[in-house]
């Protein structure tokens, strides 16, 4: 699981972002990309596969989505921008849907939701296997909680995971806003990847990520950079962020995304922007290299993003 200490190659001879490390049994940039952002583009298709297109020419090969990202226009740009021969790992997830409603996202907990939701992504994006498909849990991070029927047991949803993994819909499992508990008995089931809402100023789940290297286990955090959420803290604003980016002639965002990238070996990054500057701008976070005082004065802020549902 420990990530390459050289700056790994992707097939196509791009450098990696970040080096490589392991992903769902196979080798990866550190720096992927997460599409929910592409929504943004919906008025203009051309300009949001032109985003994808030019994270996988810079070696990207590891892009983060979902059937509810845009109710499927995400999955269609980047069935539209993978080309022949990229040799891209995708990453989906399940366990939320579509709504009409003040949030635009409803839990879909229950197995059979979970299996329609891969049964969706596959026709979207137009596989016949999606590599990696997270079971999105609603136990801690901002946003969802489940209620009535939708207050499903792990065990019971791992049983269509594993089912549809046995299958061979999906190549393998990962596991999304779990706790502890959640975690532990979703390990002997074979699982991937945690992706929990973890950053500098949230480091709540840090036994969990030590749990993860020892089990060989990728961290992907979402939220790296704090949360958009009102009233939740966010790393641009920390004074030790703002020094290190001063210091080092970076943006603080950079600072954030470096710093969860040296703090352990199996975390990768799956930032995720409309903007191809911006892009670009995540994808050089694998260029900088923190030193030890500047890693000190960045681990002594303190963690106290609350983990309380909003809506």
């Amino acid at each position: 699981m420990a990530a390459d200490p050289t700056v790994g190659r992707h097939v196509n001879g791009t450098r990696r972002p970040g080096g490589s490390a392991t992903l769902a049994g196979r080798s990866v940039a550190r720096i992927g990309y997460g599409a929910m952002q592409l929504e943004r583009l919906r008025g203009d298709r051309e300009a949001a596969v032109a985003v994808v297109r030019r994270a996988i020419d810079a070696g990207v090969d590891h892009i983060d989505t979902a059937q509810f990202y845009g109710d499927g226009f995400v999955n269609g740009v980047i069935r539209d921008a993978i080309r022949p021969g990229d040799d891209v790992l995708i990453a989906s997830k399940v366990g939320a849907e579509p709504s009409a409603g003040r949030i635009p996202l409803r839990a879909a907990q229950r197995p059979e939701q979970l299996r329609d939701g891969v049964e969706q992504n596959l026709r979207s994006l137009h596989l016949d296997q999606i590599p990696l498909v997270n079971l999105r849990r609603l136990d801690s991070g901002p946003g969802l909680r489940a209620s009535g029927d939708q207050v499903v047991d792990i065990d019971d949803q791992l049983e269509v995971m594993t089912a549809m993994r046995d299958e061979g819909l999906i190549g393998a499992i990962g596991v999304s806003s779990v706790e502890m508990d959640g975690l532990r008995r979703a390990i002997p089931a074979g699982i991937a990847c945690v992706q929990n809402a973890y950053s500098l100023v949230a480091r709540g789940d840090e036994d969990m990520l030590e749990l993860c290297v020892a089990e060989g286990i990728s961290w992907v955090p979402y939220f790296p950079l704090g949360s958009a959420f009102p009233g939740l803290p966010k790393v641009t604003d920390e004074e030790a962020v703002l020094a290190a980016a001063d210091a080092l002639g970076r943006t603080p965002s950079q600072i954030g995304l470096a710093w969860l990238l040296q703090h352990a070996p199996n975390v990768l990054l799956i930032p995720g922007t409309a903007d191809i500057a911006h892009l670009e701008a995540n994808l050089a976070v694998g260029e900088i290299v923190l030193d030890a005082a500047t890693v000190a004065a960045l681990d002594s802020v303190p963690t106290r993003a609350p983990q309380t549902p909003l809506g």
